[in-house]
Parts: structure tokens; C-alpha cells; sequence
């Protein structure tokens, strides 16, 4: 079985996402927040089901994230199309915001449970259903789910366990050294790999309050490519350009005779920037776009970027540092269609 798993950003979101990546050796992954992003991972999920002509027995979940009524029928809708056309998928919904009990009422796959959070639904779901994590090696993951339901259900009697738990919500909410959007696989493997080693803590004296002394050295650990140490600065710098050489052809814009990098929602690219170009002289220059259209140019003497900031969006700036704002701009959550609309507007340029 191939699994498809739309999960919410945050402890909860993510805390799910560590259960199936336990049992799904095959497995999709997409994190989204309410609104646009839910909608559109959906979609995005049953075009590469489509696309690819995915025939094999499938798991369409999505946990922590309530659904809208159009958005169940949607989905609803289209699986029943797409198992008609030979395909099979299972849609299952976890979830216990009470906002999406009409959903619910209706669809015999939107389970709904207010009295858990949402990892410890899926817990109790796959060891219900698939008879998962009766391993003694899973000894680890039972604690790590009351801690995280504690805290997301907010269940203060539960003292150990609520107090564990604010450090798990303050630790996976402030990963910010990988770009969650353009490595959104990276950044889910980091948040996971420091949930599975928070889990050892639990049952330790103040476990919470060492967890709390050693969450800068775990994130160290994970981001560090060789035995060198470093500032957590300098480790995430690298770190990302390393993740960004890796995938460059997919990142490759051009105009005219130069040849650059687009990246989407890097944010802060100084550092990243001048360091990929510097370090891959046949790339001339760097963009970085935001959710809301703002650009960020950087380049390394061989591009004027204050003037094709200009050209582009009446932006400016200087030869190797500038910016703009493209108006016509819409947030998007899949690369691919910035970069189509920003290749377009360099394609346009005379």
C-alpha cells in the first residue's frame, strides 16, 4: 500500500506524519495550513496519483486539518471517479476540531474525536487497524504521543506529560534553519528526527528541562555535513547550499545569456546567496521570492541585478543587491508555478 498523508504544520501535524513514516515505506507527504494550502495539496496529491497512474491499493490521509464541506465533496467526488477508472484509494480523515463536525455527519471517512488530539487518533488508528507498534522497539512512541496530547488538548493535569509537551510545541515550532516550502522533505525529516530523539528524555528526571539544554545540540547534529563544528548559523548556511547544489537544474532560470538560481521563500538569502555563487561561477545570479510576490536579487559582479529588478517590477537597487515586488503576484504552494511565472516575465524582457 502506497501511503498519501496532507498533515497540519505544527507538533500535532507532524507528530502524525512520525507514525506513518513508521509503518509506509512508500509514502507521499505534504504539510498545509488552513485555507489555500489544503485545497491545493489535495489537488496536488490526485494529479501525481493521475499523472503517474497509480494503480496500487492506496491511503489517502489527511490528519490535524479540518476540512471545509466543498472540500470533502471535492475529495469525495474525485476518489469515487478515480476507483471507478480501476484505481484504489482509501481516504481517511483524522482529526478533532469540532468545526468539521458537518464533514463528519456526512462522510463515513471523516473520523472525528475531540477528546484526542490528532496523533494520538492515528495512534489508536493504526494500531486498531493495521495492528501496528506492538514491537517491543516502539517502546518509545507511546509516551511521545500522551506528551504531545497533552499539550495539544491542553491537559494540565497531566503534569510530566503537559510540561514535556511544552517543550516538544516550543521545539517543532521554531525549526526555521530549512526552508519549509522548497525543501519541505528536508525540513519534515528534521522536525521528525528531532521528535524520535526527544522521546528518549521522557523517561528521565527534569527530562523536559534537559530536552530544553540540549535542543541546540540536536539541531546541530542534524545539520552538520561533516565532524567539524560550527555556529548553528554557519552549520544551516551550509547546510542549505548544499541542499540548494543538489537540486540546482530544477532551480536553473534564464535570461538572456546569464544563467541564475530561483528559490521560493528562502528568505534572509545574503549568506546563502553569495555563497552558492561563489561557489558555482557558472551561475550568475540568485532570486528568492515571497508568498506575497516580494523578490530579493542577489548577484556576484556578473549581473546587473538593481537593473533587471527594474526591468522586471520598477525595483532597483545596486549591482549585486536589489529588490522588488511583482503586484500581479499569487501565492502558490508548488515551486513549479513560480518559477514558470517568473521564467515568463524574464522570457518577456527585451
Amino acid at each position: 500500500m502506497i501511503l498519501f498523508h496532507v498533515s497540519h504544520t505544527d507538533l500535532d501535524g507532524y507528530g502524525c506524519q512520525l507514525l506513518t513514516k513508521e509503518i509506509f515505506p512508500q509514502s507521499y507527504y505534504l504539510n498545509a495550513n488552513y485555507g489555500l494550502e489544503v485545497k491545493q495539496s489535495i489537488v496536488y496529491f490526485l494529479d501525481i496519483i493521475k499523472n503517474e497512474e497509480i494503480k496500487e491499493e492506496i491511503l489517502f490521509l489527511i490528519t490535524d486539518v479540518n476540512l471545509t464541506m466543498s472540500e470533502s465533496k471535492y475529495l469525495n467526488n474525485e476518489t469515487i471517479k478515480l476507483n471507478e477508472d480501476g484505481y484504489k484509494i482509501k481516504v481517511q480523515l483524522l482529526d478533532h476540531h469540532a468545526t468539521g463536525q458537518n464533514c463528519a455527519d456526512k462522510y463515513e471517512w471523516y473520523f472525528l474525536d475531540t477528546s484526542r488530539c490528532a496523533t494520538k487518533i492515528t495512534y489508536d488508528y493504526f494500531v486498531k487497524e493495521y495492528d501496528a507498534f506492538k514491537d517491543e522497539s516502539y517502546v518509545w512512541l507511546e509516551p511521545l504521543v500522551n506528551a504531545i496530547n497533552a499539550i495539544d488538548i491542553w491537559l494540565e493535569d497531566e503534569v510530566e506529560n503537559f510540561e514535556f509537551g511544552k517543550v516538544l510545541l516550543s521545539m517543532i515550532s521554531k525549526v526555521r534553519e530549512i526552508n519549509n516550502v522548497l525543501f519541505a522533505d528536508k525540513n519534515r525529516d528534521f522536525r521528525i528526527y528531532l521528535l524520535k530523539k526527544a522521546s528518549s528524555y521522557i523517561s528521565q528526571e527534569n527530562g523536559n528541562i534537559k530536552l530544553d539544554n540540549d535542543i541546540h545540540r540536536l539541531k546541530k547534529e542534524f545539520l552538520s555535513l561533516d565532524e567539524n563544528d560550527d555556529t548553528i548559523d554557519n552549520l544551516s548556511a551550509k547546510f542549505l547550499v548544499h541542499s540548494i547544489i543538489s537540486i540546482k537544474d530544477e532551480l536553473t532560470i534564464d535570461y538572456q545569456d546569464k544563467k541564475g538560481i530561483l528559490t521560493y521563500t528562502l528568505g534572509g538569502i545574503s549568506i546563502p546567496a553569495n555563497a552558492f555563487l561563489k561557489a558555482n561561477k557558472d551561475y550568475d545570479f540568485f532570486i528568492d521570492v515571497s508568498k506575497r510576490g516580494n523578490a530579493s536579487f542577489r548577484a556576484d559582479g556578473n549581473l546587473d541585478v538593481g537593473v533587471l529588478a527594474q526591468k522586471l517590477a520598477n525595483g532597483g537597487g545596486h549591482p549585486n543587491a536589489s529588490g522588488c515586488k511583482f503586484d500581479d503576484f499569487r501565492e502558490v504552494i508548488n515551486y513549479s508555478d513560480v518559477k514558470k511565472y517568473i521564467q515568463n516575465k524574464l522570457n518577456n524582457l527585451k
